[in-house]
């Protein structure tokens, strides 16, 4: 039996959750809470349309539990708090960094050969965090961040296209930031055309902008995070894990060199199977795409010496 934890049932973990029941990701899907009853009813509710969606997968919430959780072959987690006014970028790292951490240990306590993908943010920094505290294999912690932003820049290509969006081909490297993330226009395609071909270099460069600003455009419309696209690509990444699809998949991974990288987390193309990360991709960066790649690592290396261990 294959069986799914997402830690956090706030909007993006309980998508994340709604969308694995869904598609049957997995035969159990299990959310933890710290609140009360919330894990609980939002998993009562995705049950409730099990008949009206032909679901089978059991979908369980539970608050505080983590025994509920043991054996799962992946675990998402989701928790953490945002910035609030007043509230400093290293105050935000260090309240989210001890969360992370002790979800990660509750969860290894109970699922010790379970594949860890983190959503929380700053992402690629409590990836890294996860690496640090808890000894597992590189291959063993995936950041979720390239999935949702290559999300994100196929859906711009596909509206300046005006073309369906499973037929564009795009995708997303560096960190998980706004102004880390590097849009890979070079790679971008539409039925196997080079979009760069399509589309003029304004477009193409409003294109990369739109993407870049994705999650603040959202924010602001919204009044908070996003989370139907988020919780939507964390599902992803678990499904090609689950189903050994061997997905390409921007992740952020642990560089042992790869990229001219050391000791960092930040996002590049993995395939994705039963293994978690089963390979790193490494493309042939132009001069251009190395210097943006540098100044991407160089700015997640300095959110993660704000780290508190």
């Amino acid at each position: 039996m294959s069986k799914v934890t997402v830690v956090g049932a706030g909007n993006v973990g309980a998508t994340a959750a709604n969308v694995m029941a869904i598609r049957e990701v997995a035969d159990e899907v299990v959310m933890i809470d710290i609140k009360e009853g919330v894990s609980e009813g939002k998993a009562m509710d995705m049950m409730q349309t099990a008949n009206l969606l032909d679901m089978n997968t059991r979908v369980i919430g539970v608050t505080n539990d983590y025994e509920k959780t043991a054996n799962s072959d992946v675990v998402v987690i989701t928790s953490g708090i945002p910035r609030k006014p007043g509230m400093t970028r290293e105050e935000l790292i260090g309240v989210n960094a001890g969360i992370v951490k002790q979800v990660t240990e509750s969860v290894l306590r109970h699922s010790p050969n379970a594949i860890i993908v983190c959503v929380s943010n700053p992402m690629d920094t409590m990836t890294y965090l996860i690496h640090k505290i808890s000894g597992l294999p590189k291959n063993r912690i995936i950041g979720m961040g390239g999935a949702l932003d290559s999300s994100r820049f196929k859906f711009n290509l596909s509206k300046a296209l005006n073309a369906n969006a499973n037929e564009v081909e795009g995708f997303v490297i560096g960190g998980h930031g706004d102004t880390t993330m590097i849009p890979m226009k070079r790679f971008a395609a539409y039925r196997g055309i080079p979009a760069t071909k399509l589309l003029d270099e304004k477009t193409m460069d409003e294109v990369v902008a739109s993407t870049m600003v994705g999650g603040a455009t959202l924010t602001k419309l919204l009044g908070t995070s996003a989370w139907y696209a988020p919780g939507a690509a964390a599902a992803e990444v678990v499904e090609a894990i689950i189903h050994d699809q061997k997905a390409f998949i921007p992740c952020s991974a642990l560089l042992e060199g790869e990229y001219g990288e050391k000791d960092l987390c930040i996002g590049v193309p993995c395939i994705l199977g039963k293994n978690g990360i089963e390979k790193i991709v490494e493309l042939d960066l132009n001069e251009e795409e190395k210097a943006l790649f540098a100044k991407s690592a160089a700015a997640v290396h300095k959110t993660n010496a704000a780290l508190p261990c």
